[in-house]
């Protein structure tokens, strides 16, 4: 490990994310369940490990988001931790007689996130890349004590959930509970199609008539973006603001470096008029400003199609 004025340069850096919960999903039928339900393609997950999906309402929002992690048994369902119990009400409506196992192991298996560098792996350990973006590090999965000595042996510092909230919404990565309601938007909104999140190829699953015709029209009006401010960012929900007229709304905020950066559900064609304008951009009192996450794919609609 090299070090530049006594600061470890790639020094790993975790957080135990316990405000997150796992279902297990196993079963000889356990693969097929999930592939007629969920977002992503669970072929694809089986093939590397993990994916980013949701279960959606057939009105094609997002009822449930989590990450997806193959087992040898199964697959675990990593997703806000009080969702767990509704999450697994809704797949045992949907389960009928097919043969799959639903499980809580949240109490008996513990989610890390690590960043900044990797940690190797150890019996008994799950560590995956995560699936969205590549920037936001490595999740592990395992018993809390085995985790512990294998992030201690790496040299690992521990920044907490803050640390973690940081560095995700730094990426502008937004999150489910604490960025949008569940049953609130569709998947587009929260800009899951860019973050692989959404197949577009494997054939149905609840809600897939909805985000495809989404996808295939380009009909997708809000997105999650970016907020950067000199002062503290506002209470999420709050409107943010152009000419007096809400374009949208704050989600999640932290302080990063000198300033501060949350992130927003804005509606595209007003946010691209404003800043093609230059017009001023507000959140509460205090004026901000906002951009794409570097990740993103989507842009800014020409002004000429904003709507009144």
């Amino acid at each position: 490990m090299k070090f530049i004025k006594g600061v470890a340069v790639n020094q790993p850096v975790f957080a135990v994310l316990d405000n997150r919960g796992l279902l297990h999903v196993s079963g000889e039928q356990a693969h097929s369940f999930l592939q007629n339900l969920v977002t992503c393609d669970v072929d694809q997950v089986a093939a590397t490990g993990a994916g980013f999906g949701a279960l959606l309402t057939p009105q094609g929002k997002i009822q449930f988001d989590f990450l997806v992690v193959k087992t040898a048994e199964g697959y675990l369902l990593d997703t806000p931790a009080p969702l767990v119990a509704d999450l697994k009400k809704r797949l045992t409506f949907y389960k009928l007689r097919a043969k799959v196992a639903l499980d809580d192991v949240t109490g008996s298996t513990q989610v890390v996130a690590v960043w900044r560098g990797k940690a190797d792996g150890a019996d008994g350990v799950h560590v995956i890349e995560d699936p969205r973006f590549e920037a936001l590090g490595q999740r592990l999965y395992g018993p809390a004590e085995t985790i512990e000595a294998l992030l201690a042996q790496g040299g690992a510092k521990d920044a907490g959930i803050e640390g973690y909230e940081r560095h995700r919404i730094g990426y502008g990565v937004p999150q489910s509970v604490a960025d949008f309601g569940m049953g609130e938007i569709f998947p587009h909104d929260a800009d899951m199609d860019d973050l692989n999140g959404v197949s577009f190829t494997k054939g149905c699953y609840v809600g897939q008539e909805v985000v495809s015709r989404v996808h295939h029209r380009g009909t997708a009006r809000k997105r999650f973006v970016s907020v950067t401010s000199k002062t503290p960012l506002p209470d999420p929900g709050t409107a943010i603001e152009t000419g007096g007229k809400a374009i949208g709304a704050l989600g999640s905020s932290t302080r990063t470096g000198d300033g501060f950066k949350g992130l927003a559900l804005l509606r595209l064609d007003k946010a691209g008029a404003a800043l093609e304008k230059g017009a001023s951009i507000t959140c509460g009192q205090e004026s901000v400003a906002i951009e794409l996450p570097g990740w993103a794919r989507f842009g800014w609609p020409a002004q000429e199609t904003a709507a009144d």
